[in-house]
């Protein structure tokens, strides 16, 4: 999976904010550190698997947290059909 190519990342300050270029989804994501870190894995194809090893090297958590919190941010950016695959 990867982020589409028509969802535009920027920060602003600890906040970043996804939004479709294209307008086939008319709002903008507001996204914390956190859940910015994995938007910006998802710049490339990756699996959530990947993406939970990863953010468990930075992070003081467990794996079950951490995989939970991958998921939960993935569905929602599908939901908004923001991701490839």
């Amino acid at each position: 999976m990867k982020l589409k190519a028509n969802f535009m990342t920027h920060m602003d300050e600890d906040t970043q904010i996804l939004i479709d270029v294209s307008a086939k989804f008319s709002g903008l994501v507001r996204s914390n550190k956190t859940a910015s870190e994995i938007v910006n894995l998802l710049g490339r194809e990756t699996t959530e698997a990947e993406i939970t090893a990863e953010m468990m090297r930075k992070y003081d958590a467990s794996e079950e947290v951490i995989a939970a919190d991958v998921h939960r941010i993935v569905a929602q950016l599908r939901s908004i059909g923001a991701l490839d695959k």
